[in-house]
């Protein structure tokens, strides 16, 4: 009799989920299509392995959210409690090894940082904070003085992560994705080697800093065997979006794949500017000898077959890919609609028309998305949907660490846990009253040459020796000391910091409720090293970030980028401007393999529908490009990756429909002749 567990998979799954249990099992590809159960698959695999015998403590699954991995571990936990009897020791045992490539990273840099030269008590920057130091080492060496005005501090910061992700000469990244900035290669090769020493100057890492230590010091022979015994199994999902850096940290891992397996979809790799190598999975199978098993999973379980018909057309003509044809058991429904409009108001027009048709309908507005290739190309529509009172969410709100308060409530607790830390020193003295960069970069080059710095900043006195400094100081020698138990240290920050709230921000209450938030969260931490780090890697959202006033409407429209929508679905869905210049993006036409990408783009937005799909096609529309060149307004054709040839795959109608004229006369084609002139004249008499 087969397990029970795995009674509710199909063939495909099932097939993925049994390959080989054992500890020297080979390498496993999942194909998994959009909408095919990859989750499901992947956490009834980790069930599997732990049901035959897998040591939870060396099974490491590896994803790319910290939320994605606490979802896929409770979906293990709930199929073993029905596959394994109550005593057996696995039914209950965590699975301690998973999270985001980062996360993983950084655990195991601080459990071998002696043997590579790093302190444990290194900090992380996240992105912001990585900027700003980039930004200091540029004034220092001159950089921002140049006669032609060189990278801003995100431009540079952009380069380097791609050059270090990408694993690539910096030549070949400027040459690739920063053309503009080419003329700078000698300048910019300097800068980042000097943003390397500070950074090692200081004890802290950045993002890019997690993935390049850990191959680094998998580089190295014994300590890449070692690490690499730590786990029998590693399993790695979404793995079309790893990059170059990933993918050679995981052949160092397990340099034959033994008990390796990858789950991703390269139909469904759109993140190249993020330095994701779509090459990663297409290369997977014939990295290894004997070369990696296969498993295509091919049933979708979301949209209906038109819907997938299309999908299948458009993603079917990209020059490479694994092939493989969705097919859904939701045989009802139309075919997509390719909908032919004047301008962006009819595009407009006709999304609003169609989403109130569908609510009236019994669809409500949050199972409705508009989807679009670039943030701005919603700003017509958000203006009508204000305008109209239909409540709606922009995805793409800022995390807790990009928001002012919280970044300077975790630069206090930053800087007390590594007084090196140049760049949270510097914010954290700013919140004082009184003190300018000036001040703070000279009170941080006193501390710096101390040998306490805590101690040193009670017996500084920038400020008039005042009760702000006092309080300040002693704080930080108390956090610093460790005299608190943790999370009690973060209140105590808090509580400090909450006048400076009040004076500096109009919506203090606001931001006060994101605080005690963040302290909820602290409590499920067990030390202040730990909660940094994860705070750093994977923030929740801010409640005052989000667009609007939140809760206005229990039901509401999405408006998403594709790039935010995957992994997500709608029961209707509308992507804006389906035309060349925006799908693809006239910035993404270089070469064929942008082009190919901007193809899977597209067919990740078609593959987020599951009753309806709406492709609006307006025949002019704005280019913001063309600022400074007249009318910006352009002509475009249909998108180049729907061409007449899968064009039976999509209903074609154009907006506004004609309507029947209520004249009858106009309707036989015999107008009345009207004398306006003997109106107008009637009208002085």
């Amino acid at each position: 009799m087969p397990a029970c567990y795995l009674a509710e998979l199909n063939p495909e799954q099932r097939q993925a989920v049994e390959h080989g249990v054992g500890q020297g099992s080979g390498p496993l590809l999942i194909i998994a299509g959009a909408g095919s159960g990859k989750t499901k698959t992947l956490a009834h695999r980790v069930a599997h392995l732990l049901v035959h015998g897998a040591d939870p403590g060396r099974l490491l699954l590896m994803t790319f959210s910290r939320r994605a991995a606490s979802e896929m571990t409770r979906r293990v936990q709930r199929i073993i409690q029905t596959a394994l009897p109550a005593e057996h020791p696995s039914r209950h045992a965590p699975i301690n090894w998973s999270g985001t490539f980062h996360a993983i990273g950084a655990r195991l840099l601080r459990a071998y940082a002696e043997r590579i030269g790093l302190s444990p008590g290194f900090t992380i920057h996240d992105r912001e904070d990585a900027a700003d130091l980039i930004n200091l080492v540029r004034h220092d060496l001159g950089l921002s003085e140049k006669a032609k005005r060189f990278p801003l501090k995100a431009t540079c910061l952009a380069i380097y992560s791609r050059t270090v992700n990408a694993r690539v000469a910096l030549k070949d990244s400027l040459t690739s994705a920063f053309p503009w900035c080419a003329n700078f290669e000698a300048d910019l090769g300097l800068l980042f080697e000097a943003y390397v020493e500070t950074k090692q100057r200081q004890n802290v890492l950045d993002y890019d800093d997690l993935l390049l230590y850990w191959a680094e010091m998998m580089g190295e022979t014994a300590i890449a065997a070692e690490v690499g015994a730590r786990f029998d199994h590693i399993l790695v999902d979404e793995y079309q979006d790893t990059n170059r850096l990933q993918a050679e940290i995981l052949a160092r891992l397990k340099p034959q794949g033994a008990g390796l397996t990858v789950v991703g979809d390269d139909a469904q790799s759109i993140y190249s500017f993020r330095a994701a190598e779509v090459r990663n999975i297409l290369d997977f199978p014939h990295s290894f000898v004997p070369a990696a098993a296969i498993v295509t999973l091919t049933r979708n379980y979301r949209s209906t077959q038109p819907i997938l018909a299309a999908s299948n057309a458009v993603i079917g003509l990209s020059s490479e890919r694994y092939a493989k044809n969705l097919v859904s058991g939701r045989d009802g429904g139309g075919k997509p609609s390719l909908v032919t409009v004047a301008d962006e108001t009819g595009q407009v027009q006709y999304v609003v028309e169609t989403i109130l048709a569908a609510r009236e309908a019994g669809v409500a507005l949050k199972a409705q998305a508009v989807l679009f290739r670039t943030a701005h190309h919603s700003g017509p529509l958000e203006i009508e949907l204000t305008r109209r009172n239909i409540p709606f969410v922009k995805f793409g709100g800022l995390k807790f660490l990009e928001a002012a308060h919280v970044k300077d409530l975790l630069s206090v607790l930053r800087w007390c846990e590594n007084p090196k830390d140049r760049v949270s020193g510097f914010r954290v003295l700013q919140i004082l009253p009184g003190i300018g960069p000036v001040t703070a970069g000279r009170i941080l080059q006193q501390c710096e040459d101390a040998t306490n710095p805590a101690e040193k900043l009670v017996a500084m006195r920038p400020t008039g020796g005042d009760s702000d400094w006092r309080g300040f100081a002693e704080l930080v020698q108390t956090l610093a000391n460790d005299n608190m138990p943790w999370p009690s240290d973060l209140e105590a920050i808090r509580l400090w910091y909450e006048p400076h709230l009040e004076r500096r921000y109009d919506d203090a209450r606001t931001r006060q409720s994101d605080l005690l938030q963040l302290e909820s969260i602290a409590a499920t931490f067990a030390s202040r090293e730990r909660f940094l780090t994860d705070m750093t890697l994977d923030p929740p959202s801010a409640t005052s970030d989000l667009a609007g006033v939140p809760l206005l409407d229990e039901d509401y429209l999405v408006l998403s980028t594709i790039h935010s929508a995957k992994g997500q679905e709608w029961s209707s869905v509308f992507l804006l401007n389906a035309v060349d210049g925006c799908v693809p993006s006239d910035m993404a036409t270089g070469t064929s393999a942008e082009i190919e990408e901007e193809r899977r783009l597209l067919y990740v937005a078609m593959t987020r529908a599951k009753d309806e799909l709406h492709l609006v096609v307006p025949l002019r529309f704005y280019a913001h490009q063309q600022a400074r060149r007249g009318d910006r307004h352009m002509y475009a054709s249909r998108t180049r990756f729907i061409p007449d040839a899968i064009l039976p795959h999509f209903q074609r109608l154009s907006f506004p429909r004609p309507r029947a004229s209520a004249d009858p006369a106009l309707a036989t084609g015999q107008a009345r002749t009207i004398d306006v002139g003997a109106r107008l004249r009637g009208m002085w008499r």
